[in-house]
Order: structure tokens, then C-alpha cells, then sequence
């Protein structure tokens, strides 16, 4: 027979069990309450179109360093793949903006794919976007750090051809003013003297052509060019010196090829790899210029002379400022070792190509490759003037 305070104690016992599974089910289901609300927040108004009109690279990242947004830049730069940071680098500064109440900024060199050659150079900057997310910009400095390290080479390489010249003309001035008694010495100083400052001002204009053509808007007023003007125009500019060493200039071709673009820069072009021809071209030799239109509507100048050719090594090189196969010659014959690198900046400018054929003994062929010119869609200079 049971006792009569059981039945109590029983049901008290059921109530208070009864509680505690119910408290227990409401913060169950609480907790998942809140993982919803976690897993299912959004990005902060205004975030996600901010991202899509971002022009550089920008993304943000959730507590997992999940990509939730990115800007196409930040895709296209290999930033973010399959929603996920790419470098190392990134995920340890968005680890470090995590636990800073300011922004963290560090310039990082970040390694491309395989199918590019040259790093990214980022300025990245990550900072906390409430209590959630972390937000991740990206300014590419690659192609600044690329033009400031041909700005310097450029400057150095200058230094180092003016010294040449300028020091010639100071021993020079020296040597005249000691040997003012003596007429004959005097007139081979002031010989020499007129050499190095033609010299002198072959490599300034050289150089101001180059910085003119490396500039943003090379070609302001592109106009039809006659291809038969430009090769008899580099022709009359080389033919002195051409015919003082017996060298015959024949050129055939080009007479119904035209061109869009700027005549000048064209000419400048043809006259650099006529005078390359003519240096390095033995005396009573012969330089051959022709010129035509391939049946893909491509114009074809061609320059070929009979010097000594140029070997396989060299020619990867030989577009290069201040590069110079025989600098003792081309100091001789007054080059600038630019004449090359200009052609090769002219040509891309107008969308060509250049192409080189060599063979040591057997001299060379540099041929310009441009897009022929519509004639019945660019006025010819002077036309209704």
C-alpha cells in the first residue's frame, strides 16, 4: 500500500521534468533561431551595389573568409575564385583588419597565374564592416611600379650616353683654346668639335621623339598616308650620305598603298631603318625598299641592306633604347642607339608590327607590317582647305 505523499511528490517530480524539457526545446530552438538569422544576414545596405559599380578591385568576406560580393575587377584580376580569396597574403591582412578598429593597409606582391609573367603590385587595404564581415580594397599599382622603372632606366641610360658627347666636347674646347697657335690643329679640334654636337643633338631629338611617342595621345590627327611619299621621303633624306660611299638606294613597289595615320611619324620611321641600312652597309653596296599590299589588306615595307647581318642572339634585343650591337662603330657613324626603338613605337602606335630577318654574312631585312587605309573614309590633308 503506497504512501499517500507519494502522489504528490510524483507529480511535482513530472511538472518540474516537464519544464525543463520544454525550457530546453525553446532554447533549442533559439539557438537556431539565431544560426538562421547569422547564416541568413545580408550584406549591409548599399554594399552589394557599391561593389558592382566599383571599377577597381573590391569583395567582402563573412566570418569564414567566404566571398559574399565582389567587384568583376577583383574576379579579373585573380583576386577571388569559386568565392574564395586567392592569396595568402589578402587572407592574412583581412585576419589582421578582424581584431584592428581601423582600417589596415599594406602593399603587397602577389604572384599572377602562370599564364602572366609579371606580378601584381596591390595596394590593399581591409577593414571591419560591423560586427560581421570585413571589407577588402584593391588599387593595382602594377603597370605605375612597371612605367617608374622605365622612367629610371630611361634616366640613367640618358646619363649615361650624354656623358659621352659632353665630355668630347669639353676635352675639345680644352684642346682648341691650348693650340691656338696652331691653325691646322685648331681646324682638326673644331672638326671633331662639329661632330660630337651633331651628335649631341641627333640623341636630343631622338630622345624628345621617343618621350613624344611614348606619350597618351601620340596620334591627335590621323590622316591618309601615301606609302610611295613616305619611303621617297626617308630615301632623299639618307642619299647623300648613301652616294658619298657608293651606295645605290633602289626601291620599287608601294605606289597605290596608302595608310592611316601621321606621314611624319611614318617617315621618322622608314628614314631610321634607311639610315640603319646605310650604316652598317659596306661601301658601293646596294639597300633595297620595297613596298605592298598582302591580299589580308596588310602593308608591307621592307628594308634590306648587305651588311654584316645580325646574329640569333641579338635580335630579341635589338628594339631596345641604347641597345647597340657594335657600340665602338655606332659611336663612329653617329648613332643614338634609338633609332630602332623609335621605329618600334611608331608602328605599334599606327597598330603594326615589325619583323626581322638576319643572317650573319648575309645582312637583313626589317620589314613594317600596317593595316591599309581606306581611301574613301579619311580626307587627305589639305583636301577642302
Amino acid at each position: 500500500m503506497s504512501s499517500p505523499w507519494l502522489v504528490p511528490l510524483s507529480l511535482a517530480f513530472g511538472i518540474i521534468v516537464g519544464a525543463g524539457l520544454v525550457l530546453l526545446v525553446v532554447a533549442s530552438v533559439q539557438r537556431g533561431r539565431r544560426a538562421r538569422a547569422l547564416s541568413d544576414a545580408s550584406l549591409p545596405d548599399g554594399i552589394g551595389a557599391m561593389l558592382d559599380t566599383l571599377e577597381s578591385a573590391g569583395f567582402v568576406v563573412d566570418p569564414s573568409n567566404n566571398v559574399q560580393k565582389a567587384s568583376a575587377m577583383a574576379i579579373a584580376n585573380g583576386l577571388v575564385q569559386a568565392h574564395q580569396v586567392v592569396h595568402p597574403e589578402i587572407v592574412d591582412l583581412i585576419e589582421t583588419a578582424r581584431n584592428e578598429d581601423h582600417p589596415v593597409t599594406r602593399q603587397l606582391l602577389l604572384a599572377r597565374s602562370l599564364r602572366q609573367e609579371t606580378d601584381l603590385r596591390m595596394l590593399v587595404r581591409a577593414s571591419r564592416l560591423g560586427t560581421r564581415y570585413v571589407v577588402v580594397l584593391a588599387e593595382d599599382h602594377t603597370e605605375t611600379h612597371r612605367l617608374e622603372e622605365v622612367r629610371r632606366d630611361f634616366v640613367a641610360n640618358i646619363s649615361h650616353e650624354l656623358k659621352t658627347p659632353i665630355g668630347a666636347v669639353g676635352l675639345l674646347a680644352e684642346a682648341m683654346e691650348s693650340a691656338a697657335d696652331d691653325p691646322e690643329q685648331v681646324r682638326h679640334f673644331a672638326k671633331s668639335l662639329m661632330r660630337e654636337s651633331l651628335r649631341l643633338g641627333r640623341l636630343t631629338q631622338d630622345i624628345i621623339e621617343l618621350s613624344r611617342l611614348q606619350s597618351a595621345d601620340p596620334l591627335s590627327g590621323p590622316e591618309l598616308v601615301d606609302v610611295r611619299s613616305v619611303i621617297n621621303a626617308a630615301v632623299e633624306r639618307n642619299r647623300v650620305e648613301a652616294e658619298a660611299r657608293g651606295i645605290e638606294i633602289i626601291t620599287r613597289g608601294g605606289k597605290h598603298a596608302s595608310i592611316v595615320g601621321d606621314s611624319e611619324m611614318l617617315a621618322v620611321a622608314v628614314h631610321n631603318l634607311v639610315a640603319n641600312a646605310v650604316h652598317y652597309s659596306p661601301d658601293d653596296s646596294r639597300i633595297g625598299i620595297g613596298a605592298n599590299v598582302t591580299d589580308r589588306g596588310i602593308v608591307e615595307i621592307a628594308v634590306t641592306d648587305q651588311g654584316d647581318g645580325i646574329a640569333d642572339g641579338e635580335k630579341e634585343r635589338i628594339f631596345e633604347r641604347f641597345y647597340r650591337i657594335d657600340p665602338a662603330r655606332s659611336r663612329r657613324t653617329g648613332g643614338t642607339g634609338l633609332g630602332l626603338a623609335i621605329v618600334k613605337h611608331i608602328v605599334q602606335n599606327h597598330g603594326g608590327d615589325i619583323r626581322l630577318w638576319s643572317q650573319l654574312g648575309s645582312g637583313s631585312t626589317f620589314t613594317i607590317l600596317l593595316p591599309e587605309a581606306s581611301t574613301a573614309t579619311v580626307p587627305v590633308r589639305g583636301e577642302n582647305e
